[in-house]
């Protein structure tokens, strides 16, 4: 056991937030902390960093551990560049490095027994810097911070220069190379785009030490975590499992909870009906039998109903009218800030009842798209058209639809004057702002109660064209889960940003992948994209290395083969998902039946050396006939992958 959290109660004031917390993490083990907004995550982990004080319990962390902590807002300060921090987080092995070249050089001067000293010395230091992986900290260094995103030219930048985005991601950078025996992260992913996410993944899965991990992000705790601390009214309850294992057990929890109380409520209202009968009765006998009853009636605990807390937010979102088939058609649309181009020639076409995702790394253009879509930006070139009765809904990740210096009552109200009253007070209670709240000023909300309001002007637009960036943005894992089931019902159109991936997961029917300033279409969600990620980048590239080849002119082949390409009818693209999941299918049972032949060749190989069969001229002619077979078929499975391949 590396930690223990034994009986933590904090409160502020009189807000109690926390209540007889108690869980371990052992060795190497994977865990996450969930709750809701205000829950006490954050809390929880300041006093395990004694950054705060518990009103009682205690925090036992196993002696001589290292911990390396990212909080969600990290601050991080230096006078350094990037590359100078990161070198800095082993200062040993920069000490080992600076010590074996000043023995190496001295070594070279000396004699006799000075110089037996000197490579004494250096056989010393080389043993601990082998210990440390000292050759290798250098490409180490280098992968992890391409890993969060930073590119070579990056290193060189001083860290005083970077956003606060860019500090998070270098403080994490530089958090990972130190190797500490528990890692805890607070919202690690906020800063990180999804191939950033999803190196990061990869690397905390195959961590030689534990972590504890603060995250919203469902998809990534589904990835790393193998136990699920939930902290739910104060309290703390331990599940084992990822985040989608959590989420079954706690539902088939409450669902049982729910049974027996209300069962209890059953037969508790059976008694006092029978007592009440026994009464009216009116005799010596039915009444010491009422009596009976009633004491037996008292002396039974009573179970506590399983509330939730007043978190689930009501949303729905219901079209005023139905738009046309053709909701949105864009036609080579190109955008650039100064020398910096974002896309360039981009088509697609959404149809009425879509759910589409846009993804992309960090600077592609994504929002800049939706603004163009919303007229808030201008394109360089190229247009689009909206169907017939297609009417707009926008949320905007900055929500800058939203008046700073009005109060939440006045944004609904002013925007929806026909609303009384009572129904702007019932909306809004719907979307958790009651009593007070509703006169708070929208500048002093939370950037979870900004997306409430936003989610609130939203619902009420009825619009049947949503158009959403980064809605998931500060939303809880309880009110993500309310907008995704929204979206499934909605009957009209939807197309989004997002890099949470399980929101992606469950809510797209089409994926369009901003990437080198073009779009590629996955008809398919999260899963599948990733399945065919690679293959499509490939066939993508393949296409337009054809194209360019066969013209006399390559950048004007090229230009029109992408063209026609993004102008390629929605039937076209199923048929060409279709054909290319065709051809995979065959290239893996090819693989397949490689992989089977070669090792049916390998026994062979080693039954034709066994001297047990060295005088069995019989056996040698038929391990010899078997291997000829498989290596004539290998030969034409050979040919048909480098078919398939290309």
């Amino acid at each position: 056991m590396i930690l223990q959290c034994s009986h933590i109660n904090k409160a502020f004031i009189t807000d109690v937030v926390l209540s007889d917390i108690s869980f371990h993490i052992n060795e190497q083990e994977k865990a996450a902390i969930v709750g809701i907004n205000g829950s006490g995550k954050s809390t929880l982990i300041k006093i395990i960093m004694k950054q705060l004080s518990a009103d009682s319990g205690e925090v036992i962390i196993a002696k001589g551990t290292t911990i390396g902590y990212l909080a969600q807002n990290q601050e991080f300060e230096s006078g350094r560049t990037i590359l100078e921090e990161m070198q800095n987080a082993k200062p040993e092995i920069l000490q080992l490095e600076k010590q074996l070249a000043d023995l190496s050089a001295k070594m070279n001067e000396a004699e006799g027994r000075e110089l037996e000293n000197y490579i004494k010395q250096f056989d010393a230091a080389q043993h601990r810097f082998d210990q440390l992986n000292g050759y290798a900290y250098q490409s180490e260094l280098t992968g992890v911070l391409k890993g969060l995103g930073f590119e070579t030219e990056d290193f060189g930048k001083p860290v005083a220069s970077l956003s606060g985005g860019e500090k998070t991601r270098a403080a994490l950078a530089k958090m990972l190379l130190t190797a500490p025996d528990l890692i805890i992260l607070d919202e690690p992913t906020n800063h990180l785009d999804l191939n950033a996410i999803r190196w990061l993944e990869g690397y905390l899965s195959q961590y030689n030490g534990s972590v504890l991990i603060v995250a919203h992000d469902r998809y990534f705790l589904d990835k790393i975590v193998t136990k699920v601390i939930e902290l739910r009214q104060t309290k703390a309850m331990v599940y084992m499992g990822n985040y989608t294992e959590y989420s079954k057990k706690r539902q088939a929890m409450l669902d049982t909870m729910m049974k027996q109380y209300e069962n209890q409520q059953a037969e508790i209202k059976h008694q006092e009906e029978v007592i009440t009968k026994l009464r009216q009765f009116n005799r010596e006998k039915s009444i010491k039998r009422a009596e009976s009853r009633e004491k037996m009636l008292e002396k039974i605990e009573r179970l506590e109903k399983p509330v939730e807390e007043k978190t689930q937010m009501h949303l729905l979102f219901t079209p005023k009218y139905q738009s046309g088939n053709d909701v949105l058609t864009v036609q080579n649309l190109s955008k650039s800030f100064g020398n910096n181009m974002l896309f360039d020639d981009i088509s697609f076409e959404l149809k009425r009842g879509e759910h589409v995702a846009v993804i992309g790394d960090n600077g592609t253009g994504k929002t800049t798209l939706l603004k163009i879509l919303n007229e808030l930006l201008p394109a360089d070139s190229g247009s689009f058209t909206l169907g017939t009765n297609v009417d707009i809904g926008y949320y905007d990740q900055e929500h800058h639809v939203l008046h700073m210096e009005k109060t939440v009552f006045e944004e609904i109200q002013d925007a929806y004057p026909h609303m009384t009253n009572t129904e702007v007070r019932n909306l809004l209670a719907a979307f958790l702002f009651t009593d007070d709240d509703v006169f708070k000023q929208v500048k002093s909300l939370s950037g979870g109660e900004r997306g409430r309001v936003s989610l609130a002007k939203l619902m009420l637009s009825d619009a049947n064209f949503l158009i959403l960036d980064e809605p998931t943005n500060h939303l809880d894992i309880d009110s993500k889960a309310i907008l995704e089931n929204a979206i499934n019902h909605f009957e009209g159109t939807v197309l989004y940003v997002s890099h949470d991936r399980y929101f992606i997961n469950t809510t797209a029917h089409r994926i369009l992948d901003l990437t080198g300033h073009r779009l590629l279409n996955y008809i398919g969600n999260y899963d599948y994209y990733l399945e065919k990620k690679d293959a499509m980048e490939q066939a993508h590239l393949s296409a337009r290395d054809t194209a360019a080849s066969l013209s006399g002119s390559s950048a004007a082949s090229e230009s029109e083969a992408a063209k026609e390409g993004t102008k390629l009818s929605w039937q076209q693209q199923k048929e060409e998902q279709a054909r290319l999941r065709k051809i995979q299918n065959e290239l893996h049972k090819v693989e397949e039946e490689i992989e089977a032949l070669e090792t049916d060749n390998e026994k062979i190989d080693t039954a034709l050396s066994d001297p047990k069969n060295a005088t069995n001229s019989v056996k040698l002619q038929e391990l010899a006939n078997k291997k000829a077979e498989n290596d004539s078929r290998l030969e034409e499975l050979m040919e048909r992958w480098e078919e398939l391949s290309s």
